[in-house]
This record gives C-alpha cells, sequence and structure tokens, in this order.
C-alpha cells in the first residue's frame, strides 16, 4: 500500500427525509462521529441543518437519481413520513443494484409488506415501537407503584411480620418467603417464616439446611400474636383461612376465592414467586445476599424444572439477575446445576426477545462471549410448549453466530440453513440441529458503544430472522412474538 493512503472500516450512512424522526437519527449519528449525509427536498430544513454542522443536501427522495446520491453509502436510512416517497427511494435504489443496508420507515402493516417486497432489509413502523416502549414502561411504573405500596404498609407495621408458606413448602415458597423476610428488615420488621406440614423431599430438606433458613412450624407460633401476616406462593395449599387479617398475599396462581388483603401482587404470566420476589429485590434497589439470592435462583429452576417447563421471559432475566450473587458450590450440592452464567444470560436473552410463528421460534441473544452457549440455548428453547423447531443468534468477533435444533421430522434443519444463509455466510448441519457464521461485513467498523452495540443488532436481526423464517416456509410478524 502506497504511503499516505488510508482505508477506513468505518460505515458510511446516508438519510433520506429529515423529520422528526430522521433528525434525531442524524443527531445521534453525528455525535457519535459518524459520516452522516442527509438528504431533504425542505431547502429551509437543508439550511436549518447545514446551520447544525450536519452535512445536508436538497434532494427529493422519490426522484430516481436518489440512487446514484447515494451510492457511496453502506447503510440507508429512509426515514421520511410520506411512506409513499419512501417506496420510491427503496425501488430506485435497488434497481440501481448493490448491497446497500436498506433500513426504511413505514405506517402501517400494509406498507410493511410493501417495503419488504421492494427489497429493504429492516422496516420500522413507529407506532409498533411506541407502543412496545408504552408496555415497557407500564410494568415498569406498575412494579415501581407496588414497591411503594408494599413499603408504606412494612413501615406501619408493629410488631413482627408472619410469613406463611404454603403447606409442606417447596423452594418456590420457601425461597419467596426467604426473599420477603430480607426486604422486611430492610424497613426494620422483623420477619417469621411459618409452615404447616413436613419437608418431606430430600432436596428440600438440604435446601434449607445449607442455607441456614430458619423455619417455624405454625403449630408453635399463633398468628394472633403478629403485627402483620403475609401469604407468599400459598395458592397450592388451598388453605387460606388464617383465622387473621392478612396484610400481604404474593403469588403467581390466581386466587380460586376472593382474597382480602392490604396489599396483593398476583402475576399469572410468570412460572414462580420467587420472580415476583427477585423483581421487588431490584425495584427496592437490594444487592441480595449470598443466602437469599441462592434461595431465589433455585426456587426458579425448581419450579420451572430448570428451565424447562412453562418458562417465562421474567423468569429467565430474573435468574440471570441473581446469578453472580449466589452460592453456586451450595447449588450444586443441592442439585448439580446444568447452566453456566454464559449460557443462562443467553438464554434469558433469547426467551426474552423470541418470535414464535407457529411451531417455529426466531431469537436474538445479542452480543455473546461463548459461542457454545447459543447451542446450549438452541436446545433449551426447543422445550418450550408448542415449538419443534428454534434458531438462536448472537454477535461475536465480528460475526453472526447461528445455532438451530429441531425436532420436527418433516425438516431438515441443515438444508433450511444452507437455503436461507448461501452465499451470506457459512451453514452446515443435519436434520435434527445446524450451526451458520455470517460475516458482519459492512458494519465491522462500528465501534462498541452502547448505542451502537443497540444500532448494530437492530440493523442485523430482522434481516437475519426473516431470513430462516422464509426459508422455514413462514413469514416473519405474522403472529407476534409469542410472549
Amino acid at each position: 500500500m502506497s504511503a499516505g493512503v488510508t482505508i477506513s472500516s468505518m460505515s458510511t450512512y446516508a438519510i433520506l427525509g429529515c423529520g422528526s424522526v430522521g433528525h434525531a437519527v442524524a443527531e445521534e449519528l453525528a455525535d457519535e462521529g459518524k459520516d452522516v449525509l442527509i438528504l431533504d427536498k425542505d431547502e429551509s430544513r437543508v439550511e436549518a441543518l447545514r446551520d447544525q454542522d450536519l452535512n445536508a443536501q436538497t434532494h427529493d427522495i422519490r426522484t430516481t437519481d436518489v440512487a446514484n446520491a447515494v451510492a457511496d453509502r453502506d447503510v440507508i436510512l429512509i426515514l421520511a413520513s410520506d411512506v409513499e416517497a419512501n417506496k420510491e427511494a427503496v425501488r430506485a435504489i435497488r434497481e440501481r443494484g448493490g448491497d446497500q443496508f436498506v433500513v426504511v420507515r413505514a405506517s402501517d402493516p400494509v406498507s410493511e409488506d410493501e417495503l419488504t417486497e421492494l427489497g429493504a432489509d429492516v422496516v420500522i413502523n413507529p407506532s409498533e415501537v411506541i407502543a412496545d416502549s408504552a408496555l415497557r414502561l407500564l410494568e415498569s411504573g406498575e412494579l415501581e407503584y407496588k414497591a411503594r405500596q408494599l413499603a408504606d404498609l412494612l413501615q406501619d407495621v408493629e410488631g413482627r411480620l408472619a410469613i406463611v408458606t404454603h403447606d409442606n413448602p417447596d423452594p418456590d415458597s420457601i425461597a419467596s418467603a426467604v426473599a420477603l423476610q430480607a426486604i422486611a428488615n430492610e424497613y426494620g420488621v422483623e420477619a417469621h417464616i411459618l409452615y404447616s406440614g413436613d419437608m418431606g423431599h430430600q432436596e428440600n430438606r438440604a435446601f434449607v439446611n445449607l442455607l441456614g433458613i430458619d423455619l417455624r412450624s405454625r403449630e408453635g407460633a399463633p398468628l394472633s400474636e403478629y403485627g402483620a401476616v403475609a401469604l407468599v406462593d400459598h395458592m397450592k395449599s388451598g388453605d387460606h383461612e388464617l383465622g387473621v387479617e392478612l396484610d400481604i398475599f404474593i403469588d403467581h396462581f390466581e386466587p380460586e376465592e376472593e382474597i382480602d388483603a392490604g396489599f396483593m401482587d398476583v402475576r399469572t404470566n410468570v412460572s414462580s414467586t420467587s420472580t415476583i420476589l427477585t423483581k421487588y429485590i431490584q425495584e427496592f434497589d437490594l444487592s441480595p445476599s449470598e443466602a437469599v439470592a441462592t434461595a431465589l435462583l433455585y426456587g426458579i429452576r425448581a419450579e420451572t424444572l430448570d428451565f424447562k417447563r412453562d418458562t417465562t421471559p421474567a423468569d429467565l432475566t430474573a435468574a440471570a439477575y441473581l446469578y453472580p450473587f449466589a452460592n453456586h458450590d451450595t447449588l450444586e450440592q443441592v442439585e448439580s446445576p446444568s447452566m453456566s452464567p454464559e449460557t443462562l444470560d443467553v438464554l434469558a436473552e433469547a426467551i426474552r426477545s423470541r418470535e414464535v410463528q407457529g411451531s417455529h421460534l426466531v431469537s436474538n441473544a445479542g452480543f455473546i462471549r461463548d459461542r457454545d452457549a447459543l447451542s446450549q440455548a438452541a436446545q433449551h428453547l426447543l422445550n418450550l410448549e408448542g415449538i419443534t423447531t428454534t434458531a438462536v443468534f448472537g454477535i461475536a468477533d465480528d460475526k453472526i453466530y447461528l445455532a438451530a435444533r429441531s425436532k420436527d421430522i418433516r425438516m431438515n434443519i441443515g438444508n433450511v440453513l444452507q437455503d436461507a444463509f448461501t452465499g451470506i455466510g457459512e451453514a452446515g448441519g443435519h436434520s435434527t440441529q445446524g450451526s451458520v457464521e455470517i460475516p458482519l461485513g459492512i458494519f465491522t467498523g462500528i465501534e462498541t458503544s452502547e448505542d451502537n452495540r443497540d444500532t448494530l443488532l437492530q440493523l442485523t436481526e430482522e434481516a437475519v430472522r426473516r431470513k430462516l423464517f422464509q426459508a422455514m416456509g413462514v413469514e416473519s410478524g405474522e403472529s407476534g412474538n409469542g410472549s
């Protein structure tokens, strides 16, 4: 190479149509030091963009020569509010040829399909993005509201708190009680964990003994002597007549009869009460002790049969949060754990981001450190109800790695992967499992800051999902994400 010649591996960007959405994206990319060209037909808007030191030009994106204007750009973001103009821009760019990555704004499901057919790699519907964001904020806000209610109740407790598990308690019920006890202690409330029946299961006895959990029989502890009473994970017990006023009720099963309690939190969309209590530990910003974290992690694992039964995204993300705090030597003594921290993190993210079409599941595990975790995640996800084929992909070392598993006798997953990615990456496998390696290509130059990582994931995952579902004979986006 001759002296003085510099070759940049950084991607270059073009934004076509710079209204409020385009402007926000342009500012973000410019703040990250990206090479961004903006095209917009409004001359006054272009002048305003130039006054902000942005590289903007006046151009109608509906004209065919727009393809020549952005021919030297790697990534094209077509973000005008005029969807018909966006369609013309996509058509012109694809008719010119080349392999530019095209992200385009839609307005409704019909325009999403039309833009995909025209050759867009990723189609974004702002209304769906806003709805998803609103639901996440709603869930977060509801938890914050509930946490304030629980805190207010605990501050008003006079005397001790009785936390009653279900009869013959299992790990989920015990762990939930241990977590509520820890929260109560933070508010200066002494709490006792009470149970009826016995613990006949050897693992349950080992669980309690190894963690030093203080469980007390209800026979020697009249509830009338306590200042407040809580039931945790109690629905399976069947006996809710305590003979005293109930203050707290937390469960992942809906009560079969009306429960009158000062504070209630029932979430049937999770598979363990330990998951609910973990969310409260997080909301109260408490660093769980080793014993509490170990108990909750084991409670989740036991209730979901080590993530093989009715596992939800919330269960996996709660387990991933607890994992660093837990004592894994203790867990191994109770029941040898089958997952590494990396696999648990990958599985949590894969379940959270899954998309299901029929019996086929495709998921993005994000940025990973251990490629083998993808295979384990794909195998575990195959145990979800109604799922016959799974594919989990993640990004590492400037490549997209994908692992797939199938128990569908009508499908050869190795052939499916070859059909989907021949000419793009290296695919191999057989009837029940397969793998793919895809170079990131034009995205190699993107820095790995937190914002850029999100951008990289968004720019790659939809294209990979779409190719997989098409190769499987279904269309991505037909029936939601299965959550």
